[in-house]
């Protein structure tokens, strides 16, 4: 690894080996240090190799051992910056949930990393197939997402919108940022119009677009 790579106190911390440059390992059960340089790492991926291996009792030399090993076995994938994305002009997000056609899941992901504002992406089992979490604009700009991007997909046979009222993210030290202004964590489910085609075995949900 470059020094570049991994560097300590003036050179800004921690930076991920490049993507792609060898086959990953099979893999390995990671000790308690491991999984505490990772905890500490997911909370702040800028840390120093210095602050690391003072917070889990091991030489500086040791840290950059562990988290080289760690990103060159693909346990880390990369390092990124946690977003408010009402700030960043999204205030609208929501979970969006998806029944497809069978077999047309490697079609359909490529399709909907492309939509504006998709953030996450998950095949599931269950009474749906694809959980996708979308930030938009507003309102007007989620509706044109759901009810003409997705629902012009032929593969997409119905959805159903959760809107987010409020987020928390566990991992990180300040977990009270919220997509919107409530009293506490709340749900509201917004099902959208089943497109009127059927498929054996998968059939849409009913109910009012958002």
């Amino acid at each position: 690894m470059r020094p570049e790579q991994m560097a300590d106190g003036p050179e800004k911390g921690v930076v991920p080996a490049p993507a792609g440059t060898r086959p990953l390992p099979p893999p390995r059960v990671l000790d308690a240090i491991d999984q505490d340089i990772l905890g500490m790492l997911q909370k702040d991926g800028r840390a120093s190799i210095r602050s690391v291996a003072e917070r889990v009792h091991v030489s500086r030399a040791n840290a950059y051992a562990r988290i080289n090993r760690l990103i060159e076995d693909g346990v880390i994938r990369g390092f990124g910056a946690r977003i408010d994305h009402e700030r960043a002009g999204q205030g609208t997000s929501a979970y969006i949930t998806l029944k497809i056609v069978q077999n047309s899941w490697r079609t359909v992901r490529e399709r909907l990393r492309a939509l504006p504002g998709a953030s996450h992406l998950a095949l599931v089992g269950g009474d749906f197939d694809v959980l996708m979490l979308v930030h938009a604009p507003d309102n007007r700009a989620l509706r044109e997402l759901v009810l003409t991007r997705l629902h012009s997909m032929p593969e997409v046979l119905s959805t159903r919108t959760l809107l987010v009222f409020e987020v928390e993210d566990i991992d990180s030290p300040d977990s009270t940022a919220g997509t919107a202004g409530t009293d506490g964590p709340r749900r509201a489910e917004a099902p959208d119009v089943p497109k009127s085609r059927g498929v054996p075995g998968n059939t849409g949900a009913t109910g009012s677009p958002v």
